[in-house]
């Protein structure tokens, strides 16, 4: 932080009256006015976190926050109260106590004045004192866990991923849109070390760093094997770079080649395809040790792999015997059994209660003697009423007649009875007619009693 011009300042920074009561120094007591004190407090440290986040840096000191948040030529008064308030909420630490937690187990003072440096440890200044050192660096807590949840996303969305122990200098290159500098990704890898997810060790002088890989909690120490791999893999990074800088060299002797033969310098050219000849063969025996290289790296992760089957192979071996721990072939036979002789008698019952219970008195025979009476009652009677269907066959040659009686004699007799209807009535009937269609239906009604006019 250099000055106030680099980073957002609050809408009220050119509140003069504000910034005036923003600027002065806090009251000794809190307890003398609550509100300012406390609208003070929390006005500074939200903007020590926001200058924090923009510039992308996890740490601070009294001098930088002098020079960032200076108006008008003046800084500040109580930014060192700011700080101590802070330290007591735990928001911030001390960069050196910060590293000093990290559990020795995991991290060892070497290691810890290695990776960040320099440390200033420190611990003659206490934080309830009234003075802060103005070269003193503080942590700022929760923006630390934030870079750190960053740095383990990074690499693990990265081409590293597949790697487990990274050197110093390629973690430094993968963070650098992550961490604005060095000591911001130091900071991370302390985080990180302390949830376990991370170790950072040495090795021939040089800093290396362990992951923590999928399906595990927590990181594992750096064994002989992950140091052996390690090797192997910068050895792969180290001739995969010589190769490919043979194969540039071998194009460019070629190119002089053409252009020397192009001049006529026919012998310098002779040269140059040998020192091709020469590149190229030595390129050819650096990528077969490459190869070699590449196999060994290929079988060590199939023996990973193998590895971890036969480790799901245990534990399944052992909770198969667990589970079968009380069962056996003499048991399960029993059991068959037990079940086989409760099925019959299932059975039994259900046939007994499907038999059903019949009387001694009932006769199947009378009971369906009485059924057919009953179906006969409910005949009808209209059907009964009618008369009885001719069951004589008729003459073969057609005739009319019975035998021994005439077929119409065997009919049914016509009713017969005399009309009482005088002339006059049928005359006022006549003159009652009309010509309309509705009067000749009516006409053809009254026909038949016209037609017996005559027997009058």
């Amino acid at each position: 932080m250099s000055n106030s011009s680099e980073m957002t300042l609050p809408p009220d920074w050119d509140d003069d009256e504000r910034m005036n009561f923003m600027f002065s120094d806090f009251k000794e007591n809190r307890d003398v006015n609550t509100t300012d004190w406390d609208s003070k407090m929390d006005f500074w440290t939200a903007l020590i976190a926001k200058s924090c986040t923009e510039r992308g840096t996890v740490c601070v000191n009294l001098q930088e926050l002098n020079n960032t948040f200076k108006r008008k030529e003046k800084s500040p008064l109580g930014l060192a109260t700011v700080l101590q308030s802070m330290a007591r909420c735990g928001k911030i630490q001390r960069e050196s106590e910060f590293a000093a937690n990290v559990d020795c187990g995991w991290l060892s003072w070497g290691v810890g004045l290695l990776l960040v440096k320099p440390l200033k440890w420190t611990f003659s200044t206490l934080l309830g004192s009234s003075r802060v050192p103005l070269e003193e660096s503080f942590v700022v807590i929760e923006l630390v866990k934030e870079k750190a949840t960053e740095l383990l996303r990074v690499y693990r969305n990265s081409e590293y991923a597949s790697r487990s122990i990274l050197s110093f200098q390629e973690l430094c290159t993968l963070s650098s849109d992550v961490c604005a500098d060095e000591s911001t990704m130091c900071m991370a890898l302390l985080q990180l070390q302390r949830d376990k997810q991370v170790m950072v060790s040495l090795h021939e002088g040089e800093k290396i760093v362990k992951f923590c890989q999928p399906g595990q909690d927590r990181v594992s120490p750096v064994s002989d094997v992950d140091i052996g791999i390690y090797q192997l893999q910068r050895s792969e990074k180290l001739l995969g770079e010589r190769v490919e800088k043979l194969g540039l060299e071998a194009d460019k002797c070629r190119e002089e080649a053409k252009l020397l033969l192009s001049e006529g310098k026919k012998s310098q050219a002779l040269r140059c395809l040998r020192g091709r000849k020469r590149v190229e063969k030595r390129a050819d025996n650096l990528f077969a040790k490459l190869e070699t290289i590449r196999g060994i790296l290929d079988r060590i992760a199939q023996s990973q792999t193998d590895k971890m089957v036969m480790q799901a192979y245990q534990a399944g071996v052992s909770a198969l015997r667990l589970s079968l721990k009380d069962a056996t072939v003499e048991r399960a036979e029993n059991l068959v059994d037990q079940i086989q002789e409760l099925c019959d008698t299932q059975d039994e019952v259900n046939q007994t209660i499907s038999s059903g219970v019949t009387s001694a008195d009932e006769d199947i025979d009378e009971l369906e003697e009485e059924l057919k009476s009953l179906l006969d009652e409910s005949k009808p009677d209209s059907i009964s009423g009618l008369p009885e269907v001719p069951t004589n066959p008729l003459r073969p040659s057609g005739e009319l007649s019975l035998p021994g009686n005439d077929l119409l004699a065997s009919l049914p007799a016509v009713p017969y009875s005399q009309l009482n209807i005088t002339a006059e009535q049928l005359e006022e009937e006549l003159n009652q007619l009309t010509l309309t269609d509705s009067g000749f239906q009516q006409k053809k009604m009254t026909s038949p009693a016209k037609r017996l006019e005559p027997a009058q």
